[in-house]
């Protein structure tokens, strides 16, 4: 035994680790550290308990509904070993209180997420508190584990990530030809348009518009008329009003384009007295119908539906606005799955706009899983999940990174349950962990994005006379042709503790690859100028290694075959991408995960196999 050996659960016993999330993965996860005897949990979630949680989140029960995923967990997870501090955060992880310094305190992160927004956060913080981090997930019966370790390993966001699907505005509003257009008009237009916050600007895609903007003006008259329509909520027309406004009217306007109908069917409007005259009976079985969440309802009951949730979410409204004491503030009601009111709302819009445009309808049920973006959630894929986190935490705890692995939960790929691979190595492109990055602590009362630029980068960090531009996520802060926010604070430019700002070295000749400072509070005043960085020695800032062209091929290789634009941007120095190309879902890692077909007397009985290191890269999957 090595002199300095420490055993694996004694460094876990010293360890102070952060997990943030207790859904699906983060239940499991929580009771895995705890048995196994982490020294102190650290946990964040700002959700609460729902009753569609219970079937998966096993720390959580009936008398747990509404109440704090994360202070319950701590509770619950607290007698399974009384020996582990167990603290809990009701909060967002991206709330100011959860600095680079306090990420710093952590000898190890676990992600047990479900949205990537808050993945890319933690990713980040991660990489510049230098804290290893783990990141998990989840869908369905396939789940991924991969190590991040800044410098060593691939971040979170050296491959590309699928982007939330969106859709043409003109395609939602005017033209829809299948069931989820139809949703989608329900959900982010017209729920929102009459009970929430105008327009929800990221479910349409807007590139478009330019070809069409005479359409685009007249839907932007509709939205007013809508908003006009908004302010009869609860009056004896509101119902009469909204269904012609949308049922009728649009309709007959669309109709009227004839252009857009040559090769399509065009949509039939609906008389909204006509309709109702022929609902007496759906009416009659109103609540057998609400609760049929699995019928295919017919166009009478669709339209009942329609009035009644109409009914609830207008008393909600009118009670909310009673409470302000006519404040003038809007009450505002998002959709939510789970929310019968909503939807109802959107269920029924959405099959009478179906209907209209000769699409199918669908249940109460499939709608649900189609707005809410729901992909079944298994609780034996989330444990298996999280007992690979914790295999691999302690390899992170003896700093064995080289031993590493992304392992893949693929059931249905023809070789093994479990694939694992060597952890890649990071993108020497990636926006995020390829950067130079730095900190400054800055006193955000008087410091100006002059004293930035002048004293910080230019005779701190070692710019000089460079060209450089400063940005953060807005956009752009400073360039040589951008100087009119030099006299302002940072505070007035919106950059507080935790901001990131990015530098990017605009000379063509010993160019610094880009850097990134993290905007610290200074912990003491201040004296002589506002911003210091985090030596005063300097620090030196790698430069970009130059790119040498390949030689001309004519697009084909050694072997006269043509080569594929990836492989010749490769050649080029144009891309330079993760190690392995990134797989789009289980399928592709199926196809690229293959057995070493020589076995070895350790692997007799040993149900993991080990596999091909040049196999396919990270998959993005999410649980709630």
């Amino acid at each position: 035994m090595e002199p300095n050996f420490v055993p694996p659960l004694t460094r876990a016993k010293q360890s102070r680790v952060l997990m943030v999330g207790a859904g699906g993965i983060g239940c499991e996860l929580l009771k895995n550290l705890v048995l196994t005897g982490f020294g102190e949990v650290h946990i964040v979630d700002l959700d609460t308990i729902d009753l569609s949680n219970l079937n998966r989140q096993f720390l959580f029960r009936q008398e747990h509904i509404k109440k704090s995923k994360a202070l319950v967990a701590k509770a619950v997870a607290e007698k399974f070993n009384p020996a582990v501090k167990i603290v809990a955060h009701h909060a967002n992880i991206k709330d100011a209180e959860f600095t680079i310094e306090w990420f710093g305190g952590f000898r190890l992160v676990f992600n047990a997420l479900d949205n990537l927004e808050a993945r890319r956060h933690v990713n980040k913080m991660c990489l510049a508190a230098d804290v290893p981090l783990i990141e998990s997930g989840t869908t369905g019966f396939n789940g991924q584990v991969q190590v991040i370790k800044k410098g060593v390993t691939a971040c979170y966001d050296c491959s590309p990530k699928e982007t939330p699907k969106t859709f043409p505005v003109c395609t939602i509003r005017s033209t829809p030809s299948q069931p989820i257009h139809c949703i989608v008009w329900a959900k982010s237009h017209l729920l929102n348009e009459i009970f929430g916050t105008s327009e929800d600007e990221s479910a349409f895609d807007h590139s478009s518009d330019a070809d069409n903007a005479k359409e685009i003006e007249e839907l932007k008259r509709e939205s007013e008329a809508l908003r006009k329509i908004r302010e009869s909520v609860g009056s004896l027309e509101f119902h009469e009003m909204l269904c012609d406004k949308v049922f009728d009217t649009d309709i007959v306007r669309l109709r009227s384009m004839e252009d857009m109908w040559k090769t399509r069917k065009p949509p039939e409007a609906l008389n909204y007295k006509a309709l109702l005259e022929k609902a007496s009976e759906a009416m009659a079985t109103r609540d057998t119908v609400l609760k049929d969440d699995q019928k295919v309802w017919s166009l009478e009951e669709n339209l009942v539906v329609f009035k009644d949730s109409l009914d609830r979410l207008s008393k909600r409204v009118l009670a909310t606005k009673n409470a302000q004491n006519g404040s003038g503030q809007d009450a505002i009601i998002t959709f939510d799955k789970d929310d019968d009111d909503t939807l109802d709302f959107v269920a029924a819009s959405a099959n009478i706009r179906s209907t209209l445009f000769g699409i199918d309808r669908k249940s109460k049920f499939d709608i649900k899983q189609m707005a809410g973006n729901i992909i079944p959630a298994i609780a034996t894929t989330n444990a298996i999940v999280a007992g690979l986190c914790v295999l691999e935490a302690f390899k992170v705890l003896k700093g064995e990174y080289d031993k590493a692995k992304e392992v893949f939960l693929t059931p249905f790929a023809p070789a093994r349950l479990l694939a694992s691979d060597k952890s890649r190595e990071p993108n020497p492109d990636c926006p995020v962990c390829s950067v130079f990055q730095t900190r400054a602590y800055v006193d955000l009362s008087r410091a100006t994005l002059n004293d930035l630029v002048e004293d910080f980068l230019k005779l701190q960090l070692g710019y000089g006379e460079k060209e450089i531009s400063v940005s953060n996520e807005v956009g752009i802060l400073y360039d040589p042709d951008e100087t009119d926010n030099l006299g302002k604070k940072l505070s007035e430019l919106g950059i507080k503790p935790d901001s990131f700002l990015t530098i990017t070295d605009e000379d063509d000749e010993n160019t610094y690859v880009n850097v990134v400072v993290a905007i610290q509070e200074a912990k003491k005043p201040l004296e002589d100028k506002p911003i210091q960085g985090v030596s005063s020695q300097g620090v030196k800032i790698p430069t970009k290694p130059k790119k040498t062209p390949a030689p001309e091929t004519n697009g084909l290789n050694g072997r006269g075959v043509e080569t594929s634009s990836r492989q010749h941007s490769e050649t080029i120095g144009e891309v330079t991408p993760a190690k392995r190309p990134h797989p789009e879902g289980p399928e592709d890692v199926a196809a690229i995960k293959k057995a070493k077909t020589t076995p070895s007397t350790a692997d007799k009985d040993d149900d993991i196999v080990i596999l091909d290191d040049s196999a396919g890269g990270a998959i993005v999957i999410d649980d709630d």
